[in-house]
């Protein structure tokens, strides 16, 4: 059940223009079903009603504004530092559509919780590999609202409900959060991504809590990650479009980075020794890697795929996290090769196809970190943006050549695009 709320104020004197101000809001009532029991937005704890909120927000209009709009300009401002003007305006064209793709619920204990819907694509609720591309947004502005997306995932192993080794895909379909609905697993993908979501957490917060709380299960998914992320088996990763895929080159990468992370929070644990034993395996994975992904210039789609090429997209946690797992040599030649190999509106996600993940382009031109390699994969984008035929919410999957959409607007993975602020975080 929903109800639709409206307030109205209106000044009117004789001889003056008259200024009006409409109001509307949507009242949902209740915000999601979360594993049984649905659960209030989180306004109603501060607000009760509607009614109430409708007439704080008009009293705090003026207020409200000037912070909006000094945080427009802030916000501008660092992305132009960061990056350029044209990428100040991809943040900005990201920055609603990111946030809005999310709700603000209150838990049964008074936790944060802040879900995503899966916009345009399946409906899922609080994916894991949704809420991976789009950290970079929430890491720089508020990492509480990013644990807000990732501790119910781990709860969910936590309790039992979910029993597999790796973390699920999903907490269900949209609005009931009541477990996994996806058909299937992503194993290696969503361990990678839960380990580096925890470690960014506490490196956003400069303390270890976060990882502290969850320990006993990151072991469990870093074991499964020693066992399967070198090599992964056929098996989905979040461009699951694309198909499936054994011998992930990217994926592989993504898992040797999360191993490298752990190594960094057993050193914040005091684990000394347990630090140097993933530093070493992370680091021995890590010369394996670059063995058998080579492929002359650049590095392969898959180990045994040869005359292949990715986006190595998952390798920007090496710099961003300290790890110095993959040599600088080896990084500048795979980004000369994507800079000659991409199309009139970007960079392919990969051979098979022309199409691209917008989100992923703009991780991937933060790996040198020389602002000439960033320009040269931005700009392309930033003329699809301009060209495209399509009108519609910025999209994170089209063609690089027509410029066209593929699928997929307005979903929450376009927080991505924040990733070369969160260089300068530091």
């Amino acid at each position: 059940p929903t109800h639709l709320s409206a307030f109205s104020r209106k000044t009117i004197v004789p001889g003056k223009a008259v200024k009006s101000t409409i109001m509307l809001a949507y009242d949902d009532i209740k915000s999601i079903q979360y594993f049984g029991k649905d659960l209030d937005p989180w306004w109603k704890k501060i607000h009760g009603n509607m009614e109430n909120l409708l007439k704080k927000a008009a009293a705090e209009h003026d207020v409200i504004l000037a912070k909006c709009n000094a945080f427009d300009k802030k916000m501008f401002a660092d992305a132009t530092t960061a990056g350029g003007k044209e990428y100040a305006e991809l943040c900005v064209a990201a920055y609603r559509q990111s946030l809005a793709a999310h709700k603000l619920v209150r838990g049964e204990n008074n936790e944060l919780l802040f879900p995503q819907k899966e916009n345009f694509s399946n409906g899922s609720i609080w994916t894991v590999d949704v809420t991976y591309p789009s950290a970079p947004l929430t890491l720089i502005y508020n990492p509480a609202l990013l644990k807000g997306m990732v501790e119910p995932l781990m709860q969910y192993s936590e309790s039992g409900k979910w029993t597999k080794p790796f973390p699920a895909h999903d907490l269900g379909t949209y609005p009931l959060a009541n477990g996994q609905t996806y058909p299937t697993d992503m194993p290696v993908e969503e361990a990678g991504n839960m380990i580096l979501l925890a470690a960014a957490i506490c490196k956003a917060e400069n303390k270890y809590d976060f990882a502290q709380k969850h320990w006993n299960i990151m072991t469990q998914w870093v074991g499964f990650l020693v066992k399967d992320g070198l090599d992964p088996a056929n098996q989905l990763c979040t461009d699951d479009f694309a198909g499936h895929l054994a011998h992930n080159v990217n994926l592989s990468a993504k898992a040797i980075c999360a191993l490298g992370a752990f190594a960094k929070l057993c050193d914040l644990r005091g684990e000394k020794a347990l630090a140097e034993e993933y530093r070493k395996l992370s680091k021995e994975f890590a010369a394996r890697w670059a063995r058998e992904a080579a492929e002359g210039d650049h590095t392969r789609l898959a180990f045994d795929r040869p005359g292949t090429w990715s986006q190595k997209y998952n390798l920007v946690w090496d710099r961003l996290l300290g790890l110095d797992l993959f040599p600088e040599d080896l990084i500048a030649r795979e980004m000369a090769f994507y800079i000659k190999t991409q199309n009139a509106y970007g960079l392919p996600l990969d051979n098979r196809k022309e199409y691209t993940k917008l989100d992923w382009i703009l991780w991937t031109a933060t790996l040198t970190q020389k602002r000439g390699d960033f320009d040269a994969l931005v700009a392309p984008v930033a003329r699809f943006i301009q060209e495209t035929p399509d009108r519609s919410p910025l999209t994170d999957w089209y063609e690089t050549k027509s410029g066209k959409k593929v699928g997929f607007t307005a979903r929450p993975v376009i927080g991505g695009v924040f990733l070369q602020m969160l260089y300068q975080k530091d």
